[in-house]
């Protein structure tokens, strides 16, 4: 199954080591595992995994400035994308999921892969995580509460990225947003969704 991964990977030009391939194997599998048990995942995604969650999550990377970052994942789940950054080399990972089952398959994964990563599991509102570079999400919830979490989460005099993962609605979140929060955006393109988009944002004030 590793050949899977390389595969899907080098399909969109990122290429990956034996020892991450073989990391993503060992995740997928465990994923499959607990997903007959609690849902981790959308059943409709389970036919296409490396795609729709590991390369989905993968692609963010090429958006982090530094593999030093002290990164946060909000509302991880399934560690998507939080988990594979750690496995594709980010240092310092913090991954907040308040579902304690979800919490619990993700130190099985971090111990079963031997991907060091800090598990928060409490509600993003309650966790306190000083000195973040970066914080991510991928379908969680609205620009507008995500820039909440975000403004909440930043360190005074640390800039912090925030690294979001967006659908066909990605410019109308940010027009909501807009009305109440001021910040720099950047929007690459996903390679998974042709309508999606990777929102990454910086110097975020309220209005």
């Amino acid at each position: 199954m590793p050949e899977v991964f390389k595969n899907t990977f080098e399909r969109h030009g990122f290429y990956v080591s034996r020892e991450t391939l073989e990391k993503f194997d060992v995740y997928g599998q465990l994923l499959l595992k607990w997903q007959k048990v609690i849902n981790l995942v959308g059943p409709a995604t389970l036919t296409d995994v490396p795609e729709r969650h590991f390369f989905d999550s993968a692609q963010m990377f090429r958006y982090i400035p530094d593999v030093n970052a002290k990164l946060a994942d909000l509302g991880s789940g399934a560690g998507f994308p939080g988990l594979v950054l750690a496995m594709l080399g980010v240092k310092d990972v913090h991954l907040v999921e308040s579902d304690v089952r979800k919490a619990t398959f993700l130190r099985e994964v971090s111990r079963e892969t031997k991907t060091p990563v800090t598990i928060h599991d409490v509600r993003i509102e309650d966790c306190d995580i000083p000195n973040l570079d970066v914080i991510t999400a991928r379908a969680l919830a609205p620009l507008r509460d995500l820039l909440v979490h975000m403004d909440r989460l930043t360190t005074e005099g640390h800039p912090i990225y925030g690294l979001f993962a967006k659908g066909l609605q990605h410019q109308e979140e940010v027009d909501k947003a807009k009305k109440q929060w001021e910040f720099d955006l950047e929007a690459f393109p996903s390679e998974t969704d042709l309508s999606g988009k990777i929102l990454r944002i910086r110097n975020l004030k309220r209005r």
